[in-house]
């Protein structure tokens, strides 16, 4: 069963929605720019057309390293991340559970993912 979600971040000036799965638990990835972050992430893969970001070109930063694949988002007005493209599944994406509207994860079960290991 679909959900939909809103979020954006802390000002506003960056807003997403997408229908995804219920969200129930979150995601901690181990490499070195999420364990600096310290974000707990969607669990699902969202496909990038499913993502809806609003936001004026302006406002909205990205940050890459490495092999610049996976896409960091940001806004450079409050400096919250909002969402990032991923590495392993480039036209994917996860948003930052803590910028979805009336959803509470600190009671969530948090699942790791060993991306300072992983190829």
């Amino acid at each position: 069963m679909t959900q939909h979600y809103q979020g954006s971040c802390h000002c506003g000036a960056i807003k997403f929605s997408y229908d995804g799965e219920e969200i129930t638990k979150g995601l901690r990835c181990t490499c070195s720019i999420c364990s600096r972050k310290g974000t707990m992430m969607s669990p699902e893969a969202i496909p990038m057309e499913n993502l809806k970001i609003q936001a004026d070109d302006n406002d909205i930063g990205l940050y890459q390293f490495g092999s610049k694949i996976a896409r960091h988002y940001f806004c450079k007005v409050c400096g919250i991340y909002t969402h990032n493209e991923m590495l392993r599944m480039p036209g994917h994406m996860r948003v930052n559970l803590g910028c979805i509207e009336d959803l509470d994860t600190s009671e969530f079960e948090v699942m790791v993912f060993d991306g300072k290991n992983e190829l």
